[in-house]
């Protein structure tokens, strides 16, 4: 297969090694917006960037008819016109926050601790702690505020905070950013009778790239919207 590696910063370069150990070829590296001639010879682009470039980037592969796996954060505002572009154009289009197998098994483990939770939301508070690299750029993180939302979408809770004094109706989230941390994430479920407390550790960017390149597999041959949900065969 043919990988477009868009963004070639920490996380572009750990794609294009394990990219290469699993016999894909990389047809094109781009800190910049690719152009229609450069992403021709192309399969599947996969794209670690900035905020302010993954939309650009993303609506051009859609456009090229090139399928793309997204692992950008801190963008999401935009999300849904992606999406729209995307079936306009028949197009292919996988975003995830983070590309961790353990972690989105982590994402369905708080899915249905929330959702069992839910009847009894007034007797817990909800904490979201996560750990990051000083030179994330986003805080939360996407990660966490996928954890956030699917709390909230259990009507666990209502709203989250950051680093304030929460609420019985709200989700507080406490962001730290120091050394070269790859990423933690806590969520504890604490009542005066007891504590529910669920972690992931990454220690490498390896499993983040090794996940986003089997997205880029999966993905290579369908249409649509997708997320690590349907690569992994996930159902809630």
């Amino acid at each position: 297969m043919n990988i477009a590696i868009i963004g070639y910063g920490k996380m572009g370069k750990i794609i294009e090694k394990v990219s290469k150990l699993r016999n894909h070829r990389i047809s094109l590296i781009s800190d910049d917006t690719p152009t229609p001639i450069l992403l021709k010879n192309s399969d599947v682009a996969i794209e670690f960037s900035q905020p302010n470039t993954a939309f650009n980037n993303i609506k051009i592969c859609i456009e090229n008819h090139i399928p793309i796996v997204c692992g950008t954060t801190g963008w999401i505002e935009k999300l849904d016109l992606i999406k729209k572009i995307c079936k306009e154009k028949n197009g292919s289009f996988l975003y995830s926050s983070n590309f961790s197998i353990g972690m989105n098994i982590f994402y369905e483990i708080n899915h249905k601790l929330s959702k069992l939770l839910s009847p009894y939301s007034v007797d817990y508070e909800v904490i979201i702690e996560e750990i990051h690299h000083k030179e994330k750029l986003d805080k939360p993180s996407g990660t966490t505020l996928s954890l956030a939302k699917d709390i909230i979408h259990n009507k666990m809770k209502k709203e989250w905070i950051l680093d304030q004094k929460e609420k019985k109706d709200q989700i507080l989230i406490l962001s730290k950013r120091f050394g070269s941390v790859t990423g933690t994430h806590v969520v504890t479920y604490q009542s005066k009778i007891d504590n529910i407390m669920i972690q992931h550790k990454a220690y490498s960017r390896e499993g983040f790239a090794l996940g986003a390149i089997i997205a880029a597999e999966w993905i290579k041959n369908k249409r649509g919207v997708f997320s690590m949900k349907e690569v992994l065969g996930i159902s809630s």
